[in-house]
């Protein structure tokens, strides 16, 4: 029970009720095998109740591994709708801006690639950033304004998947063309892989803006994180009824499935030991960077090669069992 597990979250779930749905899944399979295990459990990476999708789970010794979970590189489908902006960039939000200027597909590719790269953006004021102390959306609930800092993310690709375009647009007509890509569009959907930090509310609401329009995010569906994506995605009601029968064992990725970018290091049992005191280990000739320690089949410590010397990066807490 030291691994992940995927849940598809639902819309309206946060990511703290995610991890709080998971710590009860595995406290019923508990109840019910008639175990005394608890496990420690978090998050790897925040998702809005609003969004949908990948939110990976860390049981047991992978919570280590959270940090890298946060620091990995996300793949989000999202729909901006244009013409209104929101306080909060979605759905959930009150109207503070409208336009009646609609964009074409046109034009929505042809300012994309203004977008993609490295970039600057300012996050919602609707969102979790500490301001001398306080959440974000704290001071803006209470009508305070907040001034939100630029900050330094990178759209590594950003892509149309699919768009609404406006019923009964005369004006979209008006043109001597009438093919699609000149008509204009009520919404579009975008798939976007971005780096860590990054606000796709933000992102919406600064493309909509390059458009000469305003706009608001609608759907928003995280569809990778870091290694895993929504086809190893389990449902909540999938957790709870493997966990009434007691197998949620069979639903989690092993420990490693979080690193499947590291290359594996065999390391004798001596030198398990050492690593797992936190001891330093020389004289290897593997290449420079990280390593996942294994002694036999067991993780012991996530290392890194640096100047002839291997350090414990992260430990594991997982012993080999012992024979009878």
């Amino acid at each position: 029970m030291h691994g992940w597990i995927i849940l598809d979250k639902p819309h309206g779930l946060g990511s703290t009720q995610a991890v709080s749905a998971v710590k009860r899944a595995l406290w019923t399979q508990r109840e019910l095998l008639g175990g005394t295990e608890k496990w420690k459990v978090g998050h790897g990476g925040t998702l809005d109740p609003l969004a949908t999708g990948v939110l990976p789970i860390a049981v047991g010794e992978a919570t280590k591994l959270a940090g890298r979970m946060l620091d990995s590189d996300k793949i989000y489908d999202f729909t901006v709708r244009f013409g209104s902006q929101t306080d909060t960039l979605d759905l959930e939000g009150k109207v503070i801006a409208q336009s009646d200027h609609l964009p074409t597909l046109a034009q929505v590719e042809a300012v994309l690639p203004g977008f993609t790269g490295p970039i600057e953006q300012a996050p919602p004021a609707y969102s979790a950033i500490l301001i001398d102390g306080q959440r974000a959306y704290d001071l803006a609930r209470k009508g305070e304004a907040v001034e939100m800092k630029l900050r330094s993310v990178t759209i590594r690709a950003l892509t149309p998947v699919r768009f609404e375009l406006v019923e009964n647009d005369v004006e979209g007509f008006s043109t001597s063309s009438n093919r699609t890509e000149d008509r204009r569009l009520a919404s579009i959907t975008l798939t976007a892989h971005v780096s860590k930090g990054t606000y796709i509310r933000s992102l919406a609401r600064d493309i909509a803006i390059a458009l000469g329009t305003v706009g608001h995010v609608t759907m928003l569906r995280r569809i990778k994180a870091g290694p895993f994506a929504l086809e190893s995605a389990i449902s909540l009601d999938k957790l709870d009824e493997a966990a009434r029968g007691g197998t949620i064992g069979g639903l989690m990725l092993p420990l490693m499935a979080g690193l499947d970018d590291i290359p594996a290091l065999a390391v004798s049992p001596d030198q398990a030991l050492a690593l797992r005191q936190g001891k330093v280990l020389s004289g290897s000739d593997i290449a420079t960077g990280l390593h996942l320690a294994f002694d036999g089949v067991i993780p012991v410590a996530l290392v890194e090669m640096l100047d002839g010397e291997i350090r414990v990066v992260r430990g594991f807490n997982l012993m080999p069992k012992e024979e009878d």
